[in-house]
């Protein structure tokens, strides 16, 4: 066992870091307290002093390689609620909770009853709007057995097994019936744009990638909304900060309102489409 106190492996593995990271004090303090199998709020309040865990400089490596934190402590808090996450997967982040807030402002004192999540991933979009409104009922679809196996994971932990349907598919192929509220978050990357190593070198190529342009698949998507929309429903897509113009436009020419949201750093994040 290391002899070096907590906070002195800390100021040692936020040093090494610096290389890989933007964030190295934070990704340190995440890894042990994974390592000492407690929160990060427990560890800075009283862990501090205790000795550095031997499983603690591996961690350490493993980031040191681009291997994102989530995958390392297998792990990812979104919106309400807590995923596990793993390499196949993509991995949730903050700017996706615009998709929530603006669902949550459509709907205002109302709730939607059927909910759709086109490319669900670990279950991400779903299973955070099922936590908010727990009378509603959702399917989830993705063309990853590897995703949909978190996301069933993801529904039990989380006890919404009656409520949470996922399903092997294709975008909308073979979807019946109409949906009050439906999210997606589609790869949108041009296949030439360049992404941090730690994304590229990690994470699903199929859950990033979208052609040139980024638009392949919200040129499949968006055609099905009108047969998926139920009355007063609302289609709430993540978009990449450029492409609002592009993805309302297909929206419109499907008959369908177009209004654009920004995230929490001021660039458009989602198209909302009704």
């Amino acid at each position: 066992m290391s002899l070096r106190p907590v906070r002195t492996a800390l100021a040692e593995a936020a040093r090494q870091l610096e290389a890989v990271s933007d964030t190295p004090r934070l990704d340190a303090e995440l890894l042990m307290a994974h390592a000492l199998g407690t929160t990060r709020d427990r560890l800075l309040l009283g862990s501090l002093g205790d000795p550095e865990p031997d499983r603690f400089a591996a961690l350490v490596a493993r980031r040191l390689t681009h291997e994102p934190i989530a995958y390392i402590t297998g792990t990812r808090a979104f919106w309400t609620i807590d995923l596990a996450v793993g390499p196949g997967v993509l991995i949730p982040r903050p700017d996706s909770e615009t998709l929530i807030e603006t669902a949550l402002a459509w709907f205002a004192g109302r709730a939607p009853r059927r909910i759709l999540d086109l490319g669900t991933g670990p279950g991400t979009l779903l299973l955070a709007a099922l936590a908010e409104w727990p009378q509603a009922q959702g399917l989830g679809v993705d063309a990853s057995e590897a995703a949909l196996g978190y996301a069933r994971r993801n529904a039990e932990a989380l006890g919404m097994t009656d409520r949470a349907e996922f399903r092997l598919g294709d975008w909308a192929t073979g979807i019946d019936g109409t949906f009050d509220l439906i999210l997606a978050n589609p790869p949108y990357i041009g296949t030439a744009e360049p992404l941090p190593p730690q994304v590229l070198e990690h994470e699903p190529a199929e859950a990033l990638f979208a052609g040139a342009d980024g638009l392949d698949d919200y040129r499949r998507i968006v055609p099905a909304l009108p047969r998926l929309l139920a009355p007063d429903g609302a289609a709430v897509l993540e978009i990449g900060w450029t492409q609002a113009q592009a993805v309302s436009l297909l929206g419109q020419e499907q008959g369908l309102t177009s209004s654009v949201y920004k995230d929490m750093g001021g660039r458009p994040r989602v198209v909302r489409l009704t």
